[in-house]
């Protein structure tokens, strides 16, 4: 059946490989198996298959056409209308009106040659409108059909065409249930300001609960982004329940670079039950200024804190707001051979509950390195720090409240030893490194009098071992002189595989301070502590750190985790174990936490997806979470589900299902 629509003019015809020029305004070309141009008439045929593009891009496929003079009318066999590299829309009659390309009785698809059994979904239509100004699709009363089976009707849609990067408009609705709130429909509706510039609004219907309403916002300048997200709802208790989280990056030049970040929620558990909770301890808002420098680096920062947990009493949380935070280090050039001298600087003041305090922390440093014969590596280092604090009704360690100043000086110096010893074959480098460390400080009665400010004690690692602090922060710090020493074993191929093991121990000289039962450090030798750790490149990754009784080598702390696998198949495997003493002789119920996920490859397009953490000392899931995807071309759909076993105030552990479906337009999800 011949087709006839109307077209433009012409300004290039190819012609056996050869392009005729055509003195008009409007360009346009036209490839075919064989072209046929009659000068008396200024018509075209064209034999076989046959490819017409217009201005603006468009492009047309038909066969056995025939162009009238000026391209005003065109006919044709199996015209199809092509929007992108797999999309067309395909019609008996196929009009031209101005800047309106009209299909009646038409298909349109975006699947073309995407599947083996045919075009995964087609809408069948009777009329299809393509506004060439606004790049939009409007479809009347279409069918949405799968692998041709009718799936659902519309009076009414309409899209951008595949050439629109961002434009305004309804997105694909997600579906979910949870069994405290019910069925939820989720209405993301996207509005679009600028290439730089968007947001997405999605109002939450739900059948036991309220409706929730969901913005996220995003700006990007040359020099700057900003992101906010927030959702708010009044639920049926009349209780108005919200968060909100924002935070803005801006460069300030070549040496600056300032963050202003916001999280806030109404309560404690708003985050938790209604799905945007991240296992955060607390929430975080304030601002910070960075600048840079080619051997410094300062940064200033304050903190506003919520607090999210139910109780405090087992963990080190901040114990109020934080301003002003500023820390400062300079390094300088080589003195002399590899010699340099480090400067840190850092101030802080902590507010809340009727205290303050605030201390200034200075330390200056200096670390000399050397190779000597036999790749024997010495390093030295002298310091010199001295702290000034003014406290506020603060409790201080071993004393009742004080207000006043105190201050402390701590000189110190440590010299490092370590010997890398290399072995290499024509298979696998081999490198064992014996090292050790020294460290005298000053022994002082005062080292701790401050009570947790910023440090949250100390724990035993192989990370802890040759670190200038073995504490987590500034305020506690060592006392006297200490030994750090241990062994590391290291081998690897040109194949990527590697191997590295480490075992290690500190010894304190002196008395120390009343420190954590389960901190592994003691009066002398301290636990063991190593880490193993195996990474193939291509199908495992596997790492352990562990610490044993310095009395009997037993376990006392383990953290393990492994990937077995590809990026589609695969198994990650994570697990902690630790021995807990009340104090030096009770024993408290261990940590033992396992956390897994699998995923699996079912086809090139469903795959299974499944991550756990299970509680083995109380006997009971945490979080375990799972779900169903298929990817096509063309369309993709999952139905996950989610358990949190969580109790906390007004919340109860909830079990949630989601149900997500959408289409791919040339690589563009809707």
């Amino acid at each position: 059946m011949r087709k006839f629509v109307p077209f433009l003019p012409l300004l290039f015809i190819p012609i056996s490989g050869y392009a005729l020029s055509v003195d008009t305004d409007t360009p346009k070309t036209i490839t075919a198996d064989k072209i046929e141009y009659d000068v008396e008439s200024k018509t075209i045929k064209t034999s076989g298959n046959t490819e017409i593009v217009n201005e603006s891009g468009q492009r047309i496929t038909l066969t056995d056409s025939y162009l009238s003079k000026n391209g005003e009318n065109l006919s044709g066999n199996d015209i199809k209308l092509w929007l992108g590299d797999h999309v067309y829309v395909e019609s008996d009659n196929i009009i031209r009106d101005g800047d309106d390309t009209i299909a009646y009785d038409a298909t349109f698809t975006a699947c073309d040659n995407c599947d083996a059994y045919g075009d995964a979904w087609t809408i069948t239509t009777k009329r299809i409108t393509h506004d060439m100004e606004s790049r939009m699709l409007r479809f009347f009363s279409p069918v949405l059909r799968a692998y041709d089976i009718p799936v659902f009707w519309l009076p009414f849609f309409e899209m951008p065409d595949p050439g629109v990067k961002y434009k305004s408009g309804f997105l694909t609705p997600d579906f979910g249930s949870t069994n405290n709130m019910g069925t939820q429909i989720n209405i993301p509706l996207y509005i679009n300001f600028s290439d730089t510039h968007d947001l997405t609004f999605t109002t939450s219907i739900m059948t036991e609960e309220n409706p929730l309403f969901q913005i996220e916002h995003r700006l990007n300048l040359n020099h700057s982004q900003y992101r906010t997200t927030g959702a708010y709802t009044h639920n049926r208790d009349g209780e108005d329940r919200w968060y909100i989280f924002n935070n803005d990056v801006i460069e300030l030049g070549n040496y600056a670079r300032a963050t202003v970040f916001l999280e806030r929620a109404s309560d404690k558990t708003f985050l938790q039950k209604y799905g945007f909770y991240d296992d955060q301890p607390y929430l975080d808002s304030g601002a910070q200024i960075e600048l840079f420098g080619e051997s410094g680096y300062v940064v200033a920062d304050a903190h506003i804190f919520q607090e999210l947990r139910a109780s405090t009493g087992m963990y080190s949380v901040p114990s109020g707001n934080i301003l002003p935070n500023v820390r400062a280090t300079y390094q300088t050039a080589p003195l002399f051979k590899e010699t340099y001298l480090k400067l840190n600087a850092d101030v802080l003041g902590v507010s809340g509950d009727g205290t303050s305090s605030q201390r200034l922390v200075g330390d200056v440093r200096v670390v000399s390195p050397w190779t000597l014969w036999g790749g024997n590596r010495i390093t030295a280092s002298v310091s010199a720090r001295y702290d000034v604090y003014n406290f506020y009704k603060s409790q201080l360690v071993n004393t009742n409240e004080f207000s006043g100043l105190k201050d402390r000086f701590l000189p110190s110096g440590y010299v490092e030893w370590g010997l890398p010893l290399f072995r290499p074959s024509d298979n696998w480098t081999h490198v064992i490194e014996p090292r050790a460390r020294v460290t005298v400080m000053r022994r002082t009665g005062e080292e701790q009098f401050t009570l947790n400010n910023d440090s949250a004690g100390t724990f035993l690692s192989d990370a802890t071992l040759f670190s200038d602090n073995r504490f987590a922060g500034l305020d506690l710090w060592e006392n006297g002189t200490y030994a750090d020493y241990g062994v590391r074993y290291s081998a690897f191929n040109q194949s990527g595989h590697m191997i590295e093991v480490f075992l290690g121990q500190t010894y304190d000289f002196a008395e120390r301070a009343d420190t954590d039962p389960n901190s592994g450090f003691y009066n002398g030798t301290s636990d063991f502590v190593g880490r193993i750790e195996y990474d193939n490149s291509k199908w495992i990754d596997f790492a352990t750190r562990f610490r044993l009784s310095r009395d009997n080598l037993a376990p006392r702390h383990v953290e393990t985790s492994a990937i077995i696998g590809t990026s589609k198949n695969f198994i990650n495997i994570g697990h902690i174990w630790s021995q807990q003493f009340i104090d030096a002789q009770t024993m408290d119920d261990d940590i033992n936490e396992l956390m897994a996920g699998i995923g699996v490859q079912l086809t090139d397009r469903w795959s299974l997806r499944f991550n756990a953490i299970y509680n083995i000392t109380d006997g009971q899931f945490q979080r375990h979470a799972g779900g169903v995807f298929y990817t096509h071309p063309c369309y993709y759909l999952s139905l996950e589900y989610r358990r949190d076993n969580a109790v906390k105030y007004d919340y109860v552990g909830t079990t949630s299902f989601q149900f997500r479906f959408g289409m791919s337009i040339d690589g563009q999800q809707y």
